[in-house]
């Protein structure tokens, strides 16, 4: 019988060690992360959409050494091309690195796969957190980002009140040392919502009363929290390290921005007074009511990521294109306005939410903005992204047509910091495999 038992566990162990390494292979790259660049690049001719709102219809962009040396129109210039690498863009359009902030990219795989699910902590409070270290350079997902523009990303931990660090990354990188634009950018935290409803057909425990108690509870220890890490990190040192009051220094010292999810105009309110008292300038996410208080955001230099244009309204009264338009309706009242989806392979998608707030209210160059030079700035990274300037890191791609665009966007080649990238992914693998096989052209 004991004979019987180890030969049994001796076949459950090499079942188990064939499985591990059938996902092993499964999960290997096969894109390489492209190496630095080593010749002059000129792109010329086609039309250069700098970002800042400026478009040259017959523009050049020049890189060398990762970093972009001239920008500008292309008939007023002539280029000696021995040194450099010449690519004819006529009629085609180069535009800056898209920016997708505020997601779970390269920190969830497989949604159905626990294993591969790295966004979040257990319990309430963890702004010791950071999902840079977290961060899978590995993953499938960046290579599709990539093949539609979207070239860096905000890397966020989620859940609890206090979720944590983020970090800003490019998408083609090693590891996650490489891959770090901005290490621990910002803080964040979900703000506990406001009760929008009244009883709950009578069911026990469930009363809006209830409901409001428990989100006062949960304001109160945020602010608890926030007063004795202010405390801790503003006295003398003490003993003994405590690292979720430590994780909050770079907060208080303004190294670091506080990003706060809030939706409704009551909380978004709220959430704003709350860190006003604490002397930190917050970004509201999703604010899918922020346009009702345009004025407030305004007067107190409030930056707004609105999270999943394609949705639906909050309230049943609302006008039903109102998420179209909400970016719009701030980034016209003079809010520094950004776009976001939720979670992680949908990120692919983000220039088209750009293109969706172009035809509610904003023309294309602003859109795009809402996408790249605005998200630059609210991420604290525009004095190298966001925008095609001289100075800047050569973080570019050409397209064969509008961008911003799902019919027309089609990404024929990219660079970040210089290096041209791979564009193939598992998608494009999968597609020319089963073509091939049924003879699909």
């Amino acid at each position: 019988m004991q004979k019987e038992d180890i030969t049994m566990n001796k076949k459950i162990l090499t079942l188990f060690v064939a499985l591990a390494a059938s996902v092993s292979a499964f999960a290997q790259a096969n894109i390489s992360p492209a190496k630095s660049q080593t010749k002059k690049v000129i792109l010329l001719g086609g039309v250069v959409h700098t970002g800042n709102g400026t478009v040259i219809n017959n523009g050049y962009v020049v890189f060398e050494k990762g970093k972009i040396t001239g920008v500008g129109d292309a008939t007023t210039v002539k280029f000696a091309t021995n040194d450099a690498e010449l690519i004819s863009i006529s009629g085609k359009h180069v535009y800056p690195g898209f920016i997708a902030p505020v997601n779970t990219v390269g920190l969830v795989e497989f949604e159905s796969v626990k294993a591969t699910l790295d966004f979040q902590e257990i319990g309430n409070l963890n702004p010791h957190i950071r999902s840079l270290v977290a961060y899978n350079t590995d993953s499938k997902i960046p290579a599709t980002l990539r093949s539609n523009g979207v070239l860096m990303a905000q890397i966020r931990p989620s859940g609890g009140s206090i979720s944590g660090s983020s970090s800003v990354v490019q998408l083609d990188a090693w590891n996650w040392e490489d891959a770090a634009v901005k290490t621990d950018d910002g803080m964040h935290v979900n703000w506990p919502a406001t009760p929008r409803f009244r009883g709950f057909g009578g069911r026990p425990g469930f009363s809006a009363e209830s409901f409001a108690e428990r989100t006062q509870a949960a304001i109160a220890e945020l602010t608890s929290f926030f007063e004795e890490a202010k405390a801790y990190n503003e006295g003398p040192k003490p003993a003994e390290t405590n690292t979720r009051m430590a994780a909050m220094a770079k907060l208080f010292k303004g190294e670091q921005k506080l990003y706060i999810s809030a939706n409704t105009q009551k909380d978004i309110v709220a959430a704003v007074n709350f860190a006003k008292k604490f002397n930190i300038a917050p970004v509201i996410i999703g604010g899918s009511e922020a346009y009702l208080i345009t004025d407030f955001l305004k007067q107190n230099n409030v930056a707004v990521i609105v999270n999943q244009p394609h949705s639906l309204p909050t309230n049943i009264d609302d006008d039903v294109n109102m998420p179209y338009k909400n970016a719009a309706i701030l980034y016209n009242a003079g809010v520094t306005v950004a776009i976001s989806i939720e979670n992680f392979w949908q990120q692919r998608n983000l220039p088209f939410m750009a293109g969706t707030v172009a035809t509610w209210g904003l023309d294309k160059e602003k859109a795009l903005q809402t996408i790249t030079l605005n998200t630059a700035k609210i991420l604290g990274i525009d004095k190298t992204a966001g925008s095609l300037e001289v100075g800047k890191d050569a973080t570019l791609f050409i397209s064969t047509g509008d961008a911003l665009d799902m019919r027309t966007n089609k990404i024929e080649k990219a660079f970040i910091q210089g290096r041209d990238i791979n564009l193939d992914n598992l998608h494009k693998q999968l597609d020319k495999k089963f073509s091939d096989k049924y003879g699909i052209k």
